[in-house]
């Protein structure tokens, strides 16, 4: 079992940028691949980011260039760095965890709203 809270979400202004943090517990997060998803209203979850356990990463068109996924081993904590925010960015934002090989998410956060002011 792994446990995910993410934290960091917030009201920014449009260029603006935020970090958001996902505090690992339970089996270490080095086995895991870990995924940033968001779900705007009226809209489907969007996987945004991943990072794998060889520390590759995965970037999803709309944000490549602009955020950035990371993670920190020693503290079990996962990363989004946002830059350039844009009021589409508007959405929940939740990290995920799945298994190394694994097909699918098996964990989640609570989620953290993040807005963003035109």
């Amino acid at each position: 079992q792994v446990q995910l809270v993410e934290s960091g979400g917030g009201l920014v202004q449009a260029g603006g940028s935020l970090r958001l943090s996902c505090a690992a517990s339970g089996r270490t997060a080095a086995n895991y691949v870990m995924g940033w998803f968001r779900r705007a209203p009226g809209k489907e979850r969007e996987l945004l980011a991943a990072i794998y356990t060889s520390s590759s990463t995965y970037y999803a068109d709309s944000v490549k260039g602009r955020f950035t996924v990371s993670r920190d081993l020693a503290k079990n904590m996962a990363y989004l760095q946002m830059n350039k925010l844009k009021p589409e960015d508007t959405a929940i934002y939740y990290c995920a965890a799945k298994p190394r090989g694994g097909d699918n998410y098996n964990y989640w956060g609570q989620g953290t709203q993040v807005t963003v002011a035109s």
